[in-house]
């Protein structure tokens, strides 16, 4: 391995720039830390989840030359599948957010409970929950595979005996930017706790999801 400090810096700024846009798995981290529950299982979920990517990406798929036909229709329908299902319970969540106006209401006349309640819009999740959320929204995303593993992948092959370190600064990418998008979904979490901001957000996510779904149904066409 040939170790090289403008090499590592292109791989953690590549990667970065690949991952920075406000996707399904993004968008999953920031409700995890408006939620406050599970947040930084999630971080370290996804970002180990990409180092996977960038892993196999670096190692394997470029010198295979990206993704077979099948197995990239296959990746394609089961993340269409899973965005689908989560865009239709965003979107109920922001038809029907009953739950967090009842948790208000507690709140507002004084009750601990009720209080404590509306700082939790939804249900509490188990570590297990996050945990399969958190690799679902990681590896059924075939933006993650396309970009991550396909596109680093393949960009490091410029690199040749440097491919690695391209890689491990792809993958520093990766961390430093979980890490830094788990402390902003923290600190909005202490100040985002409205109902008018989880709907936006639901409605957000929804859309976002389904647009995703559009694209990618176009994409196999």
């Amino acid at each position: 391995m040939v170790l090289s400090l403008p090499t590592f810096t292109a791989g953690l700024v590549l990667s970065i720039s690949l991952i920075m846009a406000i996707g399904p798995q993004n968008a999953h981290v920031l409700r995890m830390g408006l939620q406050r529950q599970h947040l930084w299982l999630t971080v370290a979920v996804c970002a180990v989840a990409d180092i996977a990517l960038i892993g196999l990406g670096v190692l394997s798929l470029a010198q295979l030359g990206g993704l077979s036909d099948k197995l990239h229709g296959a990746l394609v329908g089961a993340g269409m599948l899973f965005l689908t299902v989560y865009g239709w319970q965003a979107f109920q969540r922001f038809l029907h957010p009953t739950a967090m106006v009842l948790n208000k209401a507690h709140a507002a006349s004084g009750d601990e409970a009720g209080a404590a309640m509306a700082r939790a819009p939804s249900a509490p999740i188990t570590r297990r929950q996050a945990l399969l959320s958190a690799l679902a929204f990681s590896w059924l995303n075939p933006h993650a595979w396309l970009d991550t593993a396909v596109l680093i992948g393949t960009a490091s092959l410029a690199y040749g005996q440097g491919s690695t370190t391209f890689g491990l600064g792809a993958a520093a990418g990766s961390v430093l930017w979980f890490l830094s998008l788990g402390i902003a979904a923290f600190w909005l979490g202490r100040r985002l706790n409205s109902l008018h901001v989880w709907r936006a957000l639901d409605a957000g996510v929804a859309l976002m999801m389904w647009g995703t779904v559009v694209w990618l149904a176009f994409s196999l066409v």
